[in-house]
């Protein structure tokens, strides 16, 4: 156990620096090397599909960026308990939280008392709960957003600047091969490798963060946490999902989901009283 935990305590350190270098080399490739390219010429029409496109751009990074710092800033622990607990022997969460009564548990990562846990962020480096779901959750969609936003102009900028044709279906299939053994070949530079990996990363994040958003999504609509579904437990909700929905991302949900704004109140006590 003490090799796993010391795994994950370097997972959490890791994660959030992998992140911050992810978005800053977007953001370069974005606006040093995409937009430029794509849109080289002053014409009035070329300048508004690149402001257009910038502002997306930004819009989507800023989002991602502001949901990410919310996610932190908004912490799911508990501010009316402060006491370690001790495990209990029937405790099934033996590996990085303790369960408690009353829908809390302890985070041996954050060493904090967490309402409603769903479960621990390794990009974040806090664990997300009740007070921080919704963030983390536009988070998730406008990254995958950003990710496969950025594939799109990626495949636009390696087929203007590389005449690379993305026609055939199979090109995608077999262009890192092709293009890691091109490079030792010395018949492509190291950009156009990098940039090749880059569209698979984006690929991969996009599709990850897409396929996990959906799934909480779920579980919030149910008003379920992954923390139960991994315990095999069965949610008694007396709610509906529009109610459950409602809960997360509060009365003032229109705003939430284009600006990375507190929507309503959290109430600690309320929360308090629901069993996990």
């Amino acid at each position: 156990m003490f090799t796993r935990m010391l795994k994950l305590r370097l997972l959490n350190a890791v994660a959030p620096v992998y992140f911050f270098m992810a978005t800053a080399v977007t953001n370069i490739l974005h606006f040093f090397f995409f937009i430029p390219t794509i849109f080289p010429y002053p014409e009035t029409s070329l300048m508004v599909s690149s402001t257009l496109h910038t502002v997306l751009v930004l819009f989507l990074m800023f989002n991602a960026l502001g949901n990410y710092i919310m996610t932190i800033i908004y912490p799911a622990e508990s501010a009316n308990e402060t006491l370690i607990p001790v495990c209990s022997p029937h405790c099934s969460d033996k590996v990085d939280a303790h369960y408690l009564l009353n829908g809390r548990h302890f985070c041996k990562l954050c060493k904090k008392i967490i309402l409603k846990r769903d479960h621990h962020c390794f990009f974040t480096g806090n664990c997300i709960g009740n007070k921080n779901m919704r963030y983390f959750l536009m988070f998730c969609i406008y990254t995958s957003c950003t990710c496969l936003y950025s594939l799109v102009l990626g495949v636009a900028f390696l087929t203007v600047e590389y005449s690379i044709s993305f026609e055939n279906p199979l090109t995608f299939l077999t262009l890192l091969p092709l293009s890691v053994c091109s490079f030792f070949m010395g018949t492509i530079s190291g950009l156009q490798l990098f940039l090749v990996l880059m569209l698979y990363v984006w690929l991969g994040i996009g599709l990850v963060c897409a396929g996990f958003c959906s799934q909480q999504m779920l579980l919030v609509a149910r008003g379920q946490t992954w923390c139960q579904m991994q315990r095999g437990e069965l949610v008694r909700n007396c709610s509906n999902w529009r109610a459950n929905l409602k809960h997360v991302f509060g009365t003032r949900w229109i705003l939430g989901l284009i600006l990375p704004v507190q929507t309503e109140e959290c109430s600690e006590d309320a929360d308090g009283q629901k069993q996990d």
